[in-house]
């Protein structure tokens, strides 16, 4: 079985989407019946998967994406561009990991994270709004076969497009290895870098950007005892998203209140060390397709509260606390807990370490390759 994957979502900054690409690329190579396969970005074969760092390129996307002329060019082109590199490869499964799928005579499938371009819309940039739901529209014509990351998004793409369910393949993911507790000694020197204390903060890990919730998170920690948060003031790692200037404009009033501290986008050689630190994770979000950075907290030992929405109760599998995302009220009680319960937090920690358990990067490879196996099947079986 030969197979060409689009490795487009690693790049700079890289996101769940461009995670989950990295570690199929890396896996995929060892599961079964996969004799072949090739990376394909942009608009031409790669020998290797690019280095994740800031650039020009990504500065010039985000401006470009802004111009409706430079996007319907831009689609254009790169559909043309594709079709014509892609000619002659009618034997490979392509397997676009990002939602999108160029044209393509052989065998298609597509990995669809989540509906928030629909069902979220208002909180994307409009341009990106319409550029990726006539880019899921076109995948939908031409897939074989759909992945989704959780049976909720599973279920939430067929309901939606009304596509059939036994054509939709739900594949959980997983966290990297990376993520697993760690002592003081292993996290001292990168601590110090970010000027942390072990075991002294609460962590936040995601797109600065308004799905995830974080102005309910800022209040909740207002609730809190002054005493708590001075102990454990509530740290803040992630890229500037979209939108995002109040809540940028609230962490500075609270990093000046000595509550909270902003770190910006944390390479991924730093995060796993952070992650393993915290006394707890904290993630609010409105509505997630997975929701990786759960996962990585309960596989690094760390204790986790976060909202009841969408995959989330899915993924923590009851180890994790829960509240409804627009309860400030509860969300501040159980971080409060969290942070001052010792009995709930070596429970939470048994808990989530016992379901991380059950996620791994091989099984989600052998799982999509096994997608491959039956859409080749399906496309070799004559149709009566």
């Amino acid at each position: 079985m030969k197979v060409i994957l689009s490795i487009d979502s690693v790049r700079f900054p890289l996101t769940g989407i461009g995670r989950y690409t990295f570690e199929l690329a890396k896996h995929l190579n060892n599961a079964p019946d996969v004799e072949q396969l090739r990376f394909f970005a942009g608009n031409r074969f790669v020998n290797t998967l690019p280095n994740v760092s800031p650039s020009v390129s990504h500065d010039i996307r985000r401006i470009l994406l802004k111009s409706r002329l430079a996007v319907g060019l831009f689609r254009t082109t790169s559909q043309m561009l594709r079709q014509r590199a892609l000619r002659g490869y009618n034997d490979f499964v392509f397997h676009g990991p990002n939602f999108y799928l160029p044209p393509f005579d052989g065998p298609r499938v597509s990995t669809f994270h989540d509906l928030s371009m629909f069902t979220w819309a208002n909180c994307h940039p409009p341009e990106r709004v319409r550029y990726m739901q006539a880019e899921i529209e076109l995948s939908l014509k031409r897939a074989d076969m759909l992945v989704t990351d959780s049976e909720f998004t599973r279920h939430e793409v067929a309901n939606y497009f009304g596509w059939p369910l036994e054509k939709i393949r739900s594949i959980p993911l997983a966290s990297s290895p990376d993520f697993r507790p760690r002592s003081l000694n292993e996290t001292s020197e990168t601590l110090r870098k970010y000027g942390m204390s072990y075991d002294g903060y609460t962590l936040y890990a995601g797109t600065i950007e308004p799905r995830k919730n974080l102005q309910a998170l800022f209040d909740a920690y207002l609730l809190l005892p002054h005493k708590t948060r001075a102990q454990w003031p509530l740290v803040i790692a992630g890229y500037r998203g979209w939108n995002s200037d109040e809540l940028h404009n609230h962490m500075e009033v609270a990093q000046h209140e000595g509550w909270l501290k902003y770190l910006g986008y944390v390479p991924s050689d730093d995060l796993p060390l952070l992650f393993s630190s915290a006394r707890l994770f904290v993630f609010p979000s409105l509505y997630e397709g997975f929701g990786l950075p759960v996962l990585e907290a309960m596989a690094s030992g760390v204790p986790v509260v976060c909202s009841n929405a969408s995959s989330l109760p899915e993924v923590s599998g009851g180890a994790a606390a829960m509240c409804d995302p627009d309860d400030v009220e509860t969300m501040a009680t159980l971080i409060n807990t969290g942070l001052e319960d010792e009995y709930w937090r070596a429970e939470a920690k048994a808990k989530g370490l016992l379901r991380a358990v059950d996620f791994s990067w091989n099984r989600c490879a052998d799982e999509t390759a096994e997608v491959y196996r039956d859409v080749l099947s399906c496309r070799i079986t004559p149709q009566i």
